[in-house]
């Protein structure tokens, strides 16, 4: 119920302030929502590297990764086709596919030290500066539309709208996820694999139901915009923080097998997305049956 109602109200509120201050939803879906719902796998990966879990900290941040795609697209797909920004495919898709790159080859070397870390930290913040300066430019080349006086207690409410739905995800992620690991850990499943599978789908459960939402509500660039997001943060934010705060080795499964995976459905992601420059329901098909496969490799393996 936190989730569900938790998603309702955070699509709202977001979209909401997008309007008021003029701001595209695309570049709202990114930043607030995209990196906002990435906090749980933050959280989640910071505590399991304290913990001496690297398996859990890292296959959180590929397990999600390849969720958000395969999972959480092809379900939101399946509600409603999803139109592709033409705009976000070849600026954020394509940093994706380079974030992605970077810790392909941080695999190489099995560990994130201190510097990978800080390198990783460097490159979102370049991405988001960039994201700025080409919403600011498109600001002021667009045509200035008559917008009604913004209400400051309006804005506020809306933002109060959009972070009370961001908290209510949190708790419910939180305690799905520490209710599922406790689970898996009795029937002696591996670190690796729990970070990979449940805590995995479990922290991308926040935009799974923020993606779903807007799919819902037909704002496509919200869903797509919230995955292309997270998928740049998990990657930049959450290793280059926890490495830089703690640096881990990374599993020699992940760096042999769950790694590439992730690259795959990276790479399907921006060809599907070139192709008719929307996901329709039949590619959220293919995205949910390459990730049914995937996920019954991993039980087979545990």
């Amino acid at each position: 119920m936190l989730l569900f109602f938790g998603g309702e109200f955070l699509v709202r509120g977001a979209v909401d302030v997008a309007k008021k201050l003029g701001v595209s939803s695309l570049l709202i879906g990114l930043v607030l929502v995209g990196f906002g719902t990435s906090t749980p796998e933050l959280m989640t990966s910071i505590l399991a590297v304290i913990n001496e879990n690297p398996g859990i900290a890292v296959g959180n941040v590929v397990g999600s990764n390849t969720a958000n795609i395969l999972l959480i697209l092809g379900v939101s797909a399946l509600i409603y086709p999803l139109v592709c920004n033409k705009e976000a495919f070849m600026r954020d898709g394509s940093f994706m596919v380079l974030a992605t790159l970077a810790v392909v080859g941080l695999c190489a070397f099995g560990n994130v030290s201190r510097v990978a870390g800080a390198v990783l930290i460097l490159m979102l913040a370049l991405y988001l500066v960039f994201c700025v300066v080409m919403e600011k430019r498109r600001q002021a080349t667009k045509e200035q539309e008559e917008r009604a006086a913004i209400s400051v207690q309006v804005l506020i409410k809306d933002i109060g709208i959009f972070v009370g739905g961001l908290l209510m995800i949190f708790v419910g992620a939180h305690f799905l996820v520490t209710g599922a690991v406790d689970i898996a850990r009795d029937f002696n499943v591996s670190e690796t694999i729990i970070g990979l599978t449940i805590v995995a789908v479990g922290t991308s459960l926040p935009e799974l139901v923020a993606s779903g939402m807007a799919a819902l509500k037909k704002q496509s660039d919200i869903a797509y915009g919230n995955i292309i997001g997270s998928n740049i943060y998990n990657l930049l934010g959450i290793l280059g923080v926890t490495g830089v705060l703690y640096p881990f080795e990374i599993p020699a499964q992940i760096a042999q097998f769950d790694i590439w995976i992730m690259l795959g459905a990276t790479l399907l992601l921006m060809v599907f997305s070139a192709w008719g420059w929307i996901i329709s329901r039949w590619k959220g098909a293919v995205f949910l049956a390459l990730y049914v496969a995937y996920t019954g490799y991993l039980v087979v393996i545990a």
